[in-house]
């Protein structure tokens, strides 16, 4: 027991000294640390430039904050920070800005001049005005207390940031002067404050708005009236009203920078591109950009492409070539992982942003696609299939026909065949509710066994009537798969 008790004693004094040696080294970066010793420094602080004139264009353009060490009074303590900026006339006791807040061996501070502006914005400056502001950088010595103090004055012009929306509206836009359905142009993904508008206009007139308010007193971009390429800022529907005119119908491009104020129009003469294709593990390419598949361009207008195929789980973006290089030319939405939806697409070269389109487990099918380039808009339409016909659960009821399931590729039907005709026929539409409104599954030959399972396909009214047709027997349950990619089908009874 009694060993047991100076083992005891020996543990307690070695935790003794274990801790005594921990608490030292603990305060060693503010008492004991030789890079504090005798610090005899006036403090003083300076800015990258007296005079700030933020601007949007130069965003990412930075002011620097820069303080000297100050003195400790040879005390070896540690020295903290805090960097404040207010308005000239105000005393800091609510700054507008307190970036460094009681940090150790920090001696400057940057910030672009978006974030300078967005802060001196929420604190209640006003856009487009210019600010006397001063900085003040305190200095405190940790063990002691003792503050130190060091000012600058400097002044900021803040500015408004140009909107990220843009609409084009007027009599020569599709729209007319309905600012409620104000037509928006396509922001770009790679430029600040760069807008383009594709698309069809008529004889008439056209300005810029900044929303879809409907009230003509809201920020508007209009023309400066001696020069057609330069864009004048309206601010509240105040100003001269100076639009654009257009004189012959016909398909434009319209490019609008709002940081640098200008535009260029020009005529556009069909499609850009000559050819699309489809890529991605969503697709039937998969990532392979050297022989991907095609979409079919429009005889009648060549600037609408479509493509028809199987979608499943994972991504794709359009192609416009050239062939095989990874930083060509594509059609993408303009954020990353957008689903399936109709909308406005961005054409843009090179390999970023790499945005791409989402297919979920939920959204697999089968789809087509239409591209319209002129308008840089995409329109996607999921392709059904369903199952008519006397010999057919539904019967000849085209409006209420018996959709088949999609299954990876397959359209598949689950039931029964000559329930009510054992004799009966049937077809495959992928609408309803028309008879020549869409495209059929016909079998090739009329009157077809359901033992041939070769097909063709037709569209509407078009072509010839074919259908299977049950003979004495047949009736019974089926499972029906059809692959339009592969081309394929097979009847199987159950």
């Amino acid at each position: 027991m009694k060993r047991f008790n100076n083992i005891q004693n020996k543990l307690v004094l070695m935790l003794a000294l274990f801790m005594g040696i921990l608490s030292v080294s603990c305060e060693s970066d503010e008492l004991n640390d030789p890079s504090f010793d005798n610090i005899d420094d006036e403090l003083n602080l300076s800015v990258s430039a007296s005079e700030l004139d933020l601007q949007e264009k130069f965003i990412n353009n930075e002011v620097n904050f820069n303080w000297s060490t100050g003195t400790n009074n040879g005390t070896n303590s540690a020295i903290s920070y805090t960097l404040a900026i207010d308005l000239a006339d105000n005393d800091f006791s609510d700054p507008i800005m307190e970036p460094v807040e009681g940090e150790k061996n920090r001696f400057s501070y940057s910030v672009d001049h978006g974030s300078l502006n967005n802060r001196l914005l929420e604190s209640g400056l006003n856009a487009g005005e210019t600010y006397n502001l001063k900085a003040r950088i305190s200095a405190e010595v940790v063990t002691s207390g003792e503050i130190q103090t060091a000012e600058t004055n400097f002044t900021v012009t803040t500015f408004k940031p140009v909107s990220d929306k843009l609409f084009i509206l007027g009599d020569a836009t599709p729209n007319g002067w309905d600012i409620a359905n104000a037509i928006e142009l396509s922001a770009s993904g790679s430029q600040r404050g760069v807008f383009v508008y594709e698309g069809q206009l008529t004889e008439g007139n056209y300005k810029f708005a900044v929303s879809q308010d409907d009230c003509f007193c809201q920020d508007f971009y209009t023309k400066d009236p001696d020069d057609d390429s330069v864009i004048v800022y309206n601010e509240g529907g105040s100003g001269d009203d100076i639009q654009w005119t257009i004189t012959e119908e016909r398909n434009y491009k319209i490019r609008v920078d709002l940081l640098n104020k200008t535009i260029s129009i020009n005529a556009v003469e069909g499609s850009p591109f000559d050819k699309l294709w489809i890529v991605g593990d969503a697709t039937e390419s998969g990532w392979n950009i050297e022989s991907p598949a095609e979409f079919t361009q429009s005889t009648e207008e060549s600037f609408i492409f479509t493509y028809k195929g199987n979608f499943n789980p994972g991504e794709f973006k359009i192609f416009a070539g050239p062939l095989g290089d990874w930083c060509g030319e594509w059609y993408r939405p303009s954020q990353d992982d957008v689903p399936m939806q109709n909308g406005s697409v961005e054409q843009n070269p090179g390999c970023d942003p790499d945005n791409t389109w989402l297919v979920t487990e939920e959204t697999a099918g089968r789809y087509r696609v239409t591209i319209n380039t002129i308008e840089n808009t995409i329109q996607f339409e999921q392709i059904k299939l369903y199952i008519v016909g006397d010999g057919s659960p539904a019967g000849w009821d085209i409006a209420n026909p018996v959709e088949l399931t999609y299954d990876n590729g397959d359209f598949v039907f689950n039931g029964e065949l000559g329930a009510d005709n054992p004799t009966g026929e049937f077809k495959f539409p992928n609408q309803t509710g028309d008879w020549c409104g869409g495209e059929w599954v016909n079998s090739a030959t009329a009157s077809q066994s359901i033992d041939n399972t070769d097909f063709i396909r037709t569209p509407g009214c078009e072509g010839p009537d074919n259908k299977w047709k049950l003979q004495d027997g047949d009736a019974g349950t089926y499972e029906i798969r059809i692959n339009l990619d592969a081309e394929t089908m097979s009847i199987t009874r159950l």
